[in-house]
């Protein structure tokens, strides 16, 4: 999933972005506030799945940042993480709109386990797996199994496998599967989904992944089962 970081410190925006990297994000980072607040507010902020957010940025306050995202209808989980302690910063930033508050310093697994739990329930789900048939997919642990045997996928191969299972039912375009997989800075191939969507099929059988033609890729959503027969 891929999230934004909004953080002015250059040694910790760049400890987050490498620790949640390492987790399994696709991390974006902003250094002032200005900037943060014109993406969040712009059609491409659709792409972040979550947001961490500090509230002492140049240019713009963290806050402020917050209220912008928010009067432009932007939805996306804000996680607040800042130094300030104070129980009047926590309410001011909760009751602004901001998801969740975090105070410094801090634990990069809590954070990262944070941002999944926004994730989850910003997307409806409780459950922390993907389960799709005999898929198993557990995004904490960056562990998939087919029928209780794990697969080895790339970081990209995981990437896509866990949006498309997210959005089970709809079709993503090459395009949201690319913002999915890949952050601003790297360097897209032209056929690059192709490619990993063709190494998917190769490791979870043709059938799991349809191309709609024009449009995108689907995982169908799995038929409910049908109500037992009445026993006579």
């Amino acid at each position: 999933m891929r999230i934004l970081i909004v953080e002015d410190d250059s040694l910790l925006g760049d400890g987050l972005q490498v620790g949640l990297g390492q987790a399994g994000f696709t991390v974006d980072w902003l250094r002032d506030g200005q900037e943060a607040a014109t993406v969040l507010a712009s059609p491409e902020a659709h792409c972040f799945a979550a947001v961490v957010l500090d509230l002492n940025l140049p240019q713009l306050s963290g806050q402020e940042v917050l209220a912008r995202c928010r009067a432009a209808g932007n939805p996306v989980p804000v996680l607040v993480l800042t130094a300030r302690d104070g129980v009047p910063d926590k309410l001011s930033a909760l009751d602004g709109g901001a998801d969740d508050y975090l105070v410094k310093p801090f634990d990069l697994d809590e954070v990262a386990a944070r941002l999944r739990a926004l994730i989850r329930r910003s997307a409806g789900r409780a459950a922390p797996l993907l389960v799709h048939g005999a898929i198993r997919l557990d995004p904490a642990a960056r562990r998939v199994e087919l029928a209780g045997q794990p697969v080895e996928l790339s970081p990209r191969e995981f990437a896509l496998l866990e949006a498309l299972l997210a959005a089970s039912g709809r079709v993503l375009t090459r395009h949201q599967l690319e913002e999915a997989a890949y952050g601003w800075n790297e360097t897209v191939d032209s056929n690059a989904v192709e490619v990993h969507i063709h190494h998917l099929r190769r490791k979870f059988g043709s059938d799991l992944i349809r191309t709609v033609r024009g449009v995108g890729y689907t995982v169908a959503r799995e038929a409910s089962a049908a109500p037992a027969a009445p026993e006579s």
